[in-house]
């Protein structure tokens, strides 16, 4: 049996942490909404500006969730996988693409038009080099997920994984990123698709 040893959901202004509010801002749109969480978490990351919305979403909620841990040296960076989904790809930005055609093609916008393209930049940050892939379902689907984390760590090469849901599209957006471990850590719930489901829409 594997566990989720926590998790972050970023919605509705709101990003909560294993339960617990870590930042709140009514009213913004998504890009002000973006700049204050980034100011109040600090990461030192300047990267983060020249990334597209998808990208930004996935680094706050993985900054959120790891905060407290260093997985790359609890693990051999290769033992960490990372699989995430959403339900327009990379949609969002394709639209911000195809609008530059009309007169300059933006090299800067053509990156991002991959949804693989946020768990890389999740990679590159924690230093991960484990399997990750990106999945395009019609909405948040707990059972595959859960299965499909389950047989990742059930190798002998992997021992942890990043997964969830990070969607985007306009000012709409809907995040949530777990961590799943062999062993059981304070937060720990028995990763089931049940509890995924449970978490997913307790914020």
């Amino acid at each position: 049996m594997n566990f989720v040893n926590g998790y972050c959901v970023v919605r509705n202004n709101r990003i909560v942490k294993d339960h617990q509010l870590i930042f709140e801002s009514a009213g913004a749109n998504l890009s002000a909404f973006l700049n204050g969480s980034y100011t109040l978490l600090n990461p030192e990351y300047p990267k983060f500006y020249k990334m597209n919305p998808l990208s930004q979403l996935g680094i706050l909620a993985t900054e959120v969730l790891l905060k407290d841990r260093a997985l790359a040296k609890e693990y051999l960076p290769e033992q960490i996988g990372v699989v995430l989904s959403n339900a327009t790809s990379s949609h969002n930005t394709d639209r911000e693409y195809f609008e530059t055609l009309k007169e300059i093609p933006s090299p800067s916008l053509f990156v991002y038009t991959l949804p693989n393209i946020v768990a890389g930049e999740i990679c590159i940050r924690n230093c991960f080099k484990g399997e990750n892939v990106f999945l395009v379902f019609d909405k948040f689907d707990a059972p595959f997920l859960s299965l499909y984390v389950d047989m990742m760590i059930g190798k002998d090469s992997a021992q942890a994984c990043l997964a969830g849901w990070v969607e985007v599209l306009g000012d709409q957006y809907d995040v949530f990123i777990y961590l799943v471990e062999k062993t059981k850590k304070a937060f720990g719930v028995k990763h089931t698709a049940e509890n995924l489901i449970k978490l997913y829409i307790s914020e």
